[in-house]
């Protein structure tokens, strides 16, 4: 079974106890505590309170815009849907709304199904985007779990019909992934999931000799992505069948033309050695030693035919691949917001940031400050909660990030004029 993330959730707002006196007493004598409260507040307090207010009036005018791009979706005009998607989208992406979408799950839910069914491309391809954001706000509890039970059938229907826009079938993949990954809690879902998408990045249309077709493209790129990220929370049983059968299949994608899917089939190689490594299963056969070689090909390759910077990301990211594989040691990596800052110690847990990295884009950081499931799932505990002055002592004012640069660039220019003076001796 997959590991249970059930994201506590805030209960509503304590409500006000009735009162047997009229609404017109009730209402005077709440204005006159408020206007004796109000005579007697401090400067600082009457501060604080109208900054509340506005901060209320701000969410007020946000949820309104919601609403009304939420309503925007039945509209006839593509073109409105599309551009309520897009907004949606950006906002599920850079705020935390789950009480607000817990309360309209069924409505956005149902006018998601609609877009999914009756759009085409781009409109197919944003809903499925704001289906997986939905389900990140809602945590992993059951309403997450009864949205994407209702919603698998259709993502997996516009994933494998060749006929959708390939852009719907990429963003259809990354929601099958995400949101198995975030609400599944039957292993039946995972296995039925894992398979969808590797017969999507695995399909029978390889060449002859085991080489990758020169098409493959960003759907099979996300559906690698998926299929790698719903790995880390297989169980046991399933992984083993994954060690004996299913890894096979990845080295023939180290031949794809795309530098993005070899980079990702090296990753997900590297995930299985390391999820045989904590289950001490040995993967050392023949066809290790092949890969092995494969492997060592890509972390040193220089082929002009290639880019210049395909070549570079390729070589960095394959000499981490192969030392891992031959000395079982990860490259860690740290990843900072805010005040905090986390860890990157394994290959499970660096696809598991990369691919909610990939859905919120520059929100990342927002949602790892706030959003608890992203905070549960990297063991950061609850949201911190920070004062003012504590918020602007953790900011680097402009002056400060300018000195940085500055100096910088002066220790940057050292260096090349040094590499320069020594490239004109030799000539």
């Amino acid at each position: 079974m997959p590991r249970s993330r059930r994201a506590a959730r805030r209960g509503p707002g304590s409500g006000r106890a009735g009162s047997p006196v009229s609404e017109e007493e009730a209402g005077s004598e709440v204005l006159s505590h408020c206007s004796s409260a109000s005579e007697g507040a401090s400067p600082a307090e009457e501060g604080a309170g109208s900054e509340a207010a506005s901060e209320q009036g701000q969410e007020e005018e946000v949820e309104d815009r919601l609403k009304e791009h939420m309503d925007n979706l039945l509209d006839k005009s593509a073109k409105t849907r599309q551009a309520a998607l897009q907004s949606l989208r950006l906002a599920f992406s850079s705020k935390t709304l789950s009480e607000f979408l817990l309360e309209r799950r069924l409505t956005l839910t149902d006018s998601l199904e609609k877009c999914l069914k009756k759009g085409k491309g781009e409109e197919q391809a944003l809903a499925g985007t704001v289906l997986t954001l939905l389900c990140l706000q809602m945590g992993s509890g059951p309403e997450a779990e009864e949205v994407f039970r209702s919603l698998k059938p259709l993502l997996v229907s516009v994933l494998t019909d060749s006929t959708a826009s390939p852009g719907a079938r990429q963003s259809c993949a990354t929601a099958l992934g995400m949101c198995c990954y975030i609400a599944a809690a039957d292993l039946e879902d995972l296995v039925s999931c894992l398979s969808c998408l590797e017969g999507v990045f695995s399909s029978p249309s390889t060449g002859e000799g085991g080489s990758a077709p020169a098409h493959h493209g960003p759907l099979h790129c996300s559906a690698l992505q998926s299929w790698s990220l719903l790995l880390t929370i297989c169980p046991p049983s399933h992984i083993k069948s994954v060690l004996d059968n299913h890894w096979l299949k990845l080295p023939p994608l180290l031949s794809s033309s795309s530098v993005t899917l070899r980079i990702l089939a090296g990753e997900a190689i590297a995930l299985i050695f390391e999820l045989a490594q904590d289950m001490e299963e040995d993967l050392c056969h023949q066809d290790t030693e092949f890969l092995r070689a494969q492997l060592k090909v890509l972390a040193t390759e220089s082929s002009k035919y290639r880019a210049k910077t395909d070549r570079r990301k390729q070589r960095s990211i394959f000499r981490d691949i192969l030392h891992f594989i031959e000395s079982g040691e990860y490259q860690e990596e740290t990843i900072r917001f805010g005040v905090e800052c986390m860890y990157l110690d394994s290959w499970a847990r660096q696809r598991t940031y990369q691919a909610f990295k990939e859905v919120l884009g520059s929100g990342i950081r927002h949602h790892l400050q706030n959003n608890e499931l992203l905070r549960e799932i990297f063991g950061l505990g609850p949201p911190l909660v920070l004062d003012a002055a504590a918020l602007k002592a953790s900011k680097v004012s402009r002056f400060e990030k300018h000195l940085y640069n500055s100096a910088a660039f002066k220790a940057r220019t050292k260096a090349r004029s040094r590499v320069r003076d020594k490239r004109a001796d030799v000539l």
